[in-house]
């Protein structure tokens, strides 16, 4: 017999994805900004060239954004558009590093970052559009 899977709340999901990218997100920005060397040899030559930065100094840029944008996240204060920032940039991220493990796996990352900011279920349950309200 089959039983019928225990159902949540619709607004369950949206939440738990949100949380869960915004783990993924603190994760390596607190790598790439206590660890950069770690980090450099994924740093295109174009991104070098075009900045005038050193390696080592864009990696931590990099993970301070990813800091930035997973507290965001986490405190659903302009998810949506952290959402969209660290996804299109997640998608660079896979562009640079091509079809391979870690490129697929960081497109799959990038579609489910995109998808925060998609969903309009999480957009009603902004902290800042509460603050709007109140105002």
């Amino acid at each position: 017999m089959i039983r019928k899977l225990p159902s949540f709340s619709p607004s369950l999901a949206p939440a738990v994805l949100r949380l869960t990218m915004a783990g993924v997100f603190m994760w390596f920005g607190v790598s790439q900004v206590t660890a950069p060397m770690n980090w450099i040899g994924f740093v295109p030559d174009l991104a070098i060239s075009l900045s005038g930065l050193s390696t080592a100094t864009l990696v931590i840029l990099n993970g301070g954004i990813e800091i930035v944008g997973s507290i965001f996240l986490a405190t659903n204060l302009w998810s949506r558009w952290a959402a969209l920032i660290l996804g299109v940039h997640l998608f660079g991220i896979a562009a640079t590093l091509g079809w391979n493990a870690i490129g697929v796996r960081d497109f799959g990352l990038a579609l489910a970052t995109l998808t925060i900011f998609l969903d309009s279920r999480e957009w009603r349950g902004t902290f800042d559009r509460s603050i709007k309200r109140r105002i």
